[in-house]
């Protein structure tokens, strides 16, 4: 059901001509920021300073809800439609087309001010008279805006006085002078600076004949804006008074277009693009559909802000869409570079505004002083024009403002390593975040320096360089450059120079590549230059806020604003919600800069902190993954340990799903650091995680760091623990002789530290291997051991779970019914002390057991209270192995539907750990329902 939106005067809504209550100020305000960017989403923190400006109280995000229930209840209709949505992003405010009345008004002034431009000044005026009528008095009268919000209304007011001089130079041309007259001097009371409006009642004084009039006006022009601004009248204006007072003036005569108030030429400022630019194809075309041209524009400026690290080219973007939508601005681009991160002081905004000025035509001795009268004069050349200004490098939104024009036409593209969020807020500025290339992008750009051959025959080399650089388009360029002057020069010699991390910004010195990266740096605040260098300590590939607390040795609360500086600054990304990813060269340039800065000591304890965190939040959330593993001797946490809270098993589990990349960097990179123990420690907790999802490459890494780590120390026990963990993985990845060896050795230590439970364990996996194996009677031998050691030591897990090993046996040797005698006292014992992971892998085996005996009714049942026990393991492996043997129970049973759903969930779950037994499933897909795809 359609609303109508009110602006131009108090703020109103009606539904059906009726009234919509809109509560108190405070919950207008709300509604007054919402209809200021209508279908926008505006986050909760920008509507609280928008609405409450910087000094937001502690009750504001409270208050704030409460507002937007309260405009919910005001603005939706019964019929269930919304307008108010929250989203992602924040709030968003749905107008239809044509609801708010400020849209109607720019829309019927665009067509006013084209019937103008057009020579029609008939077909101009009622559309112009239309579009001021709708003005019911100040936009939002009666509210008290804050400062945010009282900028963007100026600029709704900005496009009314501006209509109001094209309404004025419409009735101005239809002879209408002594009406103008009147409604122009009441304008120029209240804005005593405008010299178009005074051109226009200088030429209607001249056309009633007030000659007198006339030049009197001029000379009240020129006080007001000496008195204000200190500068004299623009050319235009003083063109105008030189003709009247020589009657060159035809008495018919009107300013019927907008002000020329320099009449400069057509400045044309860019420099020269790069050529073969590549990609970017989903940027250009956000700043064609925001800045490129559109028919019937309203009269507002447009802005794009393009932010990125250093070097991820951000210029180049910018001069290519310019030179590319030249012909969007007739009137002529400006360019600047503010050198905002450069060696060089960076340019101000009063140099900026002199430049610019000076393109415009304006004389040297005629620009003002102050800038603030230079920023206003160059408003008023730019109100009427439709031109491209390129703002590079800007440091940040300060350094910005005074250079964006206050109406019209024109087009604004700003580039920076800031984010400048306050120009998003504050001017509605269209953020445009640039990330580096894609690596179809890299190639690329390889492609179009080197030519097609050259890359295609090196086609490995090539990918090896695109990752080396990160896809960094300066360090691509750089590479480029290299190769170009050195045609013979193989890619694959380039691609070993960056191999090695420590000497990649080495290998790209010629580009200057630490030169731009320390521009940033520079920029930041002593803390946060600090976190930065400790930053290039961490391995990697990202890390939370949590882990840079504990690198800098600070509370969580005081990290918070140091990584927010980071982040502006495109030193870091927030790739995913508290989430944080270095560039791998900026990484690099952080070790370099902490290599340099930072004394030994200092790097050594910031490491420890950091593995300290991992480890002690790791080992709590592993002991709940698994909490029959037989526990560690874990490293004393250090005094002002941060380490993650691990309430229950799913946060555990969620943990380690995000962490899991990390840890295995953290853990390879302690190994080899001088934190072994930390590196073998992480590397069980780390087991608890990985193991039961499959997980066996990442497994074998992690457990080959931890082996080399204990055997550099010395420590028996880690290497057994090592040993035995690395044999599992080395047997279900298929490599029966490596696995052999380390069950062995694992089993020889254990002897020799007389660890009796540790001892039942490696029994009961060396019975497991040799089962892999097909040595049955060797398998029954160990699992005999295995369960006699846990009746020895009284451990009433590993005494069950020895039971069924010793029960699934005799099933693989035929001999069924003690199989079940032997599970079904095992599975007793695990339903006694709870052992979840142990009943699962009972119930496998009964089902084994019971299939074979000829009751495959009675094994499916088995089978699925295994799998759900596996499931709430995350046991994803060994739920995947039942899944197939269910599979065959349903299809023994005659129910090849039933088969066929377990088949295809067990071929989902190798699938996803890269297993290839998903293939010998498929075949037995096949065999019940031929063509049916794994879904």
């Amino acid at each position: 059901m359609p609303l109508h939106f009110d602006l131009l005067g108090p703020l109103t809504v009606s539904r059906d001509g009726r009234p919509v209550a809109l509560g108190s100020t405070k919950q207008q305000l709300v509604l007054a920021a919402l209809l200021l960017r209508p279908g926008e989403a505006i986050s909760a923190n920008e509507l609280m300073t928008m609405v409450w400006g910087d000094q937001s109280p502690a009750s504001a995000a409270a208050n704030l809800r409460t507002y937007l229930r309260g405009l919910r209840q005001a603005l939706d209709c019964a019929a269930g439609e919304r307008r108010i949505l929250t989203t992602p992003g924040g709030y968003l405010l749905r107008v239809e087309p044509d609801e708010r009345d400020v849209d109607r008004f720019d829309a019927a002034a665009a067509r006013g001010r084209a019937a103008l431009a057009a020579g029609d000044p008939a077909a101009a005026q009622p559309e112009l008279a239309l579009a001021l009528g709708m003005w019911r008095g100040p936009a939002f009268a009666g509210l008290p805006l804050p400062r945010l919000l009282t900028s963007r209304v100026a600029r709704i007011t900005e496009r009314r006085l501006l209509t109001e001089e094209d309404h004025a130079a419409a009735r101005l041309a239809l002879g209408e002078a002594a009406q103008v007259i009147p409604r122009l001097r009441a304008l120029l009371d209240r804005h005593p600076l405008r010299q178009r409006a005074w051109s226009h009642l200088m030429t209607g004084l001249y056309q009633i004949g007030d000659i007198a009039g006339a030049l009197a006006a001029f000379q009240q022009a020129r006080r007001a804006l000496a008195e204000e601004t200190g500068m004299d009248p623009g050319p235009e204006l003083t063109r105008l008074h030189d003709d009247i007072l020589h009657h060159r003036l035809g008495q018919q005569a009107a300013t019927t277009g907008p002000a020329d108030d320099a009449a400069p030429g057509r400045p044309q400022q860019l420099p020269l693009a790069l050529p073969g630019f590549v990609g970017r194809s989903a940027e250009l075309d956000l700043l064609d559909a925001t800045l490129g041209a559109r028919p019937e524009r309203p009269a507002t400026v447009d802005i794009v802000t393009i932010s990125g690290m250093a070097g991820v080219g951000k210029t180049t973007l910018a001069l290519h869409w310019a030179h590319r939508a030249v012909d969007h601005f007739p009137d002529g681009q400006l360019y600047v570079n503010l050198r905002g991160y450069d060696d060089a002081d960076a340019v101000s905004p009063a140099d900026a505004l002199v430049d610019f000025l000076e393109a415009l035509g304006v004389p040297v001795g005629r620009i003002p002083n102050s800038v603030d009268a230079r920023a206003g004069l160059y408003r008023s050349l730019l109100a009427s024009r439709r031109m491209l200004v390129v703002l590079d490098n800007s440091r940040d939104a300060d350094q910005v403002r005074p250079l964006l024009p206050g109406v019209g036409q024109c087009a604004v593209l700003v580039t920076s390593r800031d984010q400048l969020s306050s120009l998003t807020v504050a001017e509605g500025a269209r953020p445009l975040t640039l990330e580096v290339l894609t690596a179809a992008e890299s190639t690329r750009l390889l492609r179009s320096r080197l030519g097609d051959d050259r890359v295609v025959a090196e086609a490995a080399a090539t990918s090896e360089v695109i990752e080396s650089t990160g896809r960094l388009p300066l360090a691509l360029s750089i590479v480029a450059a290299r190769l170009t002057a050195r045609p013979t020069f193989p890619i694959d010699a380039v691609a070993a120079q960056l191999r090695p991390s420590e000497s990649r910004l080495e290998q790209l010195a010629d580009g200057d590549v630490r030169r731009i990266f320390s521009w940033s740096y520079r920029a930041l605040s002593t803390e946060a230059a600090r976190l930065l260098r400790l930053l290039g300590l961490h391995p990697g590939p990202d890390l939370t806020g949590d882990a840079a607390a504990a690198l800098l040795g600070r509370p969580r609360a005081a990290v918070t604003p140091l990584l927010k500086e980071l982040t502006r600054l495109h030193l870091l990304t927030e790739h995913l919600p508290e989430r944080y990813a270095l560039h791998d060269l900026l990484r690099s340039y952080a070790a370099e800069l902490a290599q340099a800065s930072d004394l030994v000591e200092e790097r050594q304890a910031a490491a420890r902190r950091m593995y300290d965190h991992y480890l002690h939040s790791a080992h709590p959330g592993a002991v709940l993954l698994q909490p029959t593993w037989a526990p560690i001797a874990l490293e004393p946490p250090m005094p002002a340990n941060v380490h993650v809270p691990m309430p229950d098993r799913v946060v555990a589990a969620a943990w380690f799903h995000a962490e899991h990349p990390v840890l295995l960097r953290v853990l390879r990179q302690a190994a080899e650091t001088g934190f072994e123990r930390y590196a073998c420690q992480l590397a069980w907790a780390l087991a608890a995680y990985l193991a039961p999802r499959g997980m066996f490459q990442e497994q074998l890494a992690a457990q080959q760091a931890a082996l080399a780590a204990a055997q550099r120390i010395g420590d028996v026990r880690a290497q057994a623990q090592a040993s035995r963990m690395l044999a599992r993985a080395l047997m279900r990845l298929g490599d029966q002789h490596a696995a052999e060896h380390h069950v062995q050795r694992a089993l020889e230590l254990y002897e020799q530290l007389e660890d009796l439970d540790s001892l039942a364990l490696i029994l009961r996996q060396y019975t497991e291997h040799c089962t892999q194996y097909g040595r049955l009677d060797e398998a029954l031998k160990h699992s005999a051991e295995a369960l006699r050691v846990s009746q020895l030591i009284g451990n009433r897990y590993a005494e069950a779970r020895a039971l069924n090993v010793k029960g699934y046996l005799h099933a693989l040797t035929g001999d069924y019914h003690q199989a079940v005698v032997d599970c079904a006292e095992a599975l007793a014992q695990q339903e006694t002390i709870d052992d979840r992971v142990g009943q699962a892998a009972t119930l496998d085996s009964l089902g084994f057991a019971y299939h074979r005996l000829g009751d495959p009714a009675r094994a499916a049942a088995c089978y699925e209270q295994s799998v759900q026990r596996f499931q709430e393991s995350a046991n994803r492996y060994h739920e995947g192995l039942t899944l197939v043997r269910l599979g065959e129970a349903r299809e023994a049973m005659a129910d090849p539907p039933a088969a066929a759903e377990a088949w295809q969930r067990a071929i989902r779950i190798y699938d996803d750990l890269g297993d290839p037994a998903a293939d010998v499933v498929r075949q037995l897909l096949a065999r019940v329902a031929p063509g049916t795809p794994a879904r």
